[in-house]
């Protein structure tokens, strides 16, 4: 901690800290090429998540040349219900580990199209399942659109999602649908075998 006048600060340690963290896990090695690559390949801002706690955690993103800048960073803790990351690693966790993070920690409205019904919810994450990505509409942030896909290691655990995000008048059409789509469910197939294998 260090102190600023009257209020105190986090110090760099914490972020030493942090990084040692990160590097621990075998997903964010791996995935962070991947991430990057997305980047370079959708001009757009591409995002690695993983659960913990009942939580998504932000292991790591790449800025693209016409990304936008958002609230979030690497290490910020996010709901799982309102972002197409979340959404898609809920979708392959135990119905009882689902069932315990919804307890804890609800279903809070962060815009008006955020999923705050369970029966809905759970309706959505049975798509996810079936199509293989999560698709986000302005639930966490209005006016902005995502895909995510999980990675899944060879029995069928999630270890995190990859995604890409962008404003929605920029993700429509065959972008939104096939392309954007077909390279988010490459890097995370590309992940899960690097993951499993490696």
């Amino acid at each position: 901690m260090t102190t600023d006048g009257d209020s105190y600060e986090v110090g760099l340690g914490f972020f030493e800290m942090g990084e040692y963290a990160r590097e621990r896990r075998k997903i964010y090695a791996v995935a962070r090429s991947e991430v990057t690559d997305l980047a370079e390949a959708t001009g757009e801002l591409p995002n690695l998540m993983v659960e913990e706690h009942g939580q998504g955690v932000y292991l790591y993103r790449a800025r693209g040349a016409k990304a936008v800048t958002l609230d979030t960073h690497t290490g910020k803790r996010r709901s799982v219900h309102n972002t197409a990351l979340g959404k898609a690693i809920l979708a392959h966790l135990p119905d009882d580990r689902v069932s315990e993070i919804l307890d804890c920690h609800g279903l809070p409205a962060a815009t008006p199209n955020t999923i705050t019904d369970r029966d809905r919810l759970h309706e959505t994450l049975a798509g996810i399942r079936e199509r293989g990505v999560a698709y986000c509409g302005g639930e966490r942030v209005e006016g902005l659109r995502c895909v995510a896909a999980p990675v899944l290691g060879s029995d069928d655990e999630v270890l995190g999602a990859i995604s890409v995000a962008a404003p929605a008048t920029r993700l429509t059409g065959e972008r939104f649908a096939t392309e954007v789509h077909e390279l988010v469910l490459q890097a995370a197939n590309v992940v899960a075998i690097n993951v499993t294998y490696r």
